[in-house]
């Protein structure tokens, strides 16, 4: 198999997109900015709750490898969907931008998962997420030869909660080390940390090479209220941290080495889903082609900047023509 420079394991998900208002959120009991796990009979509700939507292929790592390919890069995706419209749909979307994915649907009748998401005009996205068929995915989905044909396997802390990813994630991580491969790790939540902090610690000391994380997830993480302390305390865990702080930029930690890349201004915040999805897309973009920490940082910043100045966390623009006018490629 050829090498690939990503190879993202996580939820397969498609994405019902819609704009609201505080007072829907109110009327719908849903904690504005959060993400939540809800049941069939949740998404059902809320669907019909919802304003005209847009449906989009997502996911968190999914996302992250369609960022990849629109950087002119390689990858290859491992996630679980149904044999049915948003599975086909899902999987069609990928490929056709390029993202290997072949992972066999799942058998049985359970639906492909969705989430919903609500954006209020501040550009704040509130997302609840129904899991379905991801939580089919086990370590007899890990295919080996993508493991190994990978520079980096990238893993979403969202597929933490189903109990059988777990296996997944380990036995892809022991597949990458035995073969000299890099393993990332995104965070995803601060709630998701929350959930399940113990087995993060446990994972990011024994398997994790490049770890990404916004400010709240790092600091629910080490159950600090510092910044600075987290990322004191992660810069001994892990290879590479690179730190999201919104419009402040973000903060790259490698050993006793810190660089800065700042945000890239946007004219309006339209939705703020995928942003960090993108700003990985746009940082390992970089690290697989041996740029700098801070071009690497700067093509993240980037990617993230284009992905909410719009609906839906795919890019929309030529990302190789935006990194070339700002001299980062």
């Amino acid at each position: 198999m050829s090498e690939i420079d990503v190879l993202g394991i996580g939820n397969a998900i498609v994405d019902i997109i819609a704009k609201t208002d505080d007072e829907t959120l109110i009327k719908l009991d849903l904690p504005k900015g959060h993400m939540q796990l809800i049941s069939s009979q949740d998404a059902d509700r809320l669907y019909d709750g919802m304003g005209p939507a847009t449906e989009i292929s997502g996911g968190s790592a999914a996302n992250t490898c369609a960022g990849i390919g629109a950087f002119g890069g390689s990858a290859g995706f491992i996630g679980v969907v149904q044999e049915d419209q948003f599975g086909k749909v899902f999987a069609h979307d990928l490929n056709a931008i390029g993202v290997k994915f072949d992972t066999p649907f799942a058998g049985g009748q359970t639906p492909t998962a969705r989430c919903l998401v609500f954006v209020t005009p501040d550009g704040e996205r509130t997302m609840n997420t129904y899991l379905g068929a991801c939580v089919e995915l086990g370590a007899e989905d890990i295919d080996e030869a993508q493991v190994k044909a990978a520079k980096v396997t990238y893993l979403e802390g969202y597929l933490f909660d189903p109990p059988r990813a777990k296996e997944a994630f380990y036995k892809a991580a022991e597949i990458a080390k035995a073969n000299g491969r890099r393993v990332a790790l995104s965070l995803s939540d601060a709630f998701c940390v929350d959930r399940h902090r113990d087995d993060f610690v446990k994972f990011i000391k024994s398997n994790v090479d490049v770890l990404f994380a916004n400010e709240e997830e790092i600091k629910a993480l080490f159950e600090v209220d510092s910044f600075s302390t987290a990322a004191d305390l992660i810069r001994h865990e892990v290879e590479l941290a690179a730190l999201t702080q919104g419009p402040k930029g973000s903060m790259i930690i490698h050993g006793n080495i810190t660089a800065a890349a700042p945000a890239f201004p946007v004219d309006q915040v339209v939705d703020t889903t995928g942003a960090g999805d993108l700003y990985a897309a746009g940082f390992l973009s970089g690290l697989t082609q041996g740029a700098s920490l801070e071009v690497c940082g700067s093509l993240g910043a980037l990617a993230a900047s284009e992905i909410i100045s719009h609906i839906g966390a795919r890019p929309e623009a030529d990302l190789v023509q935006l990194a070339k006018q700002h001299e980062l490629m």
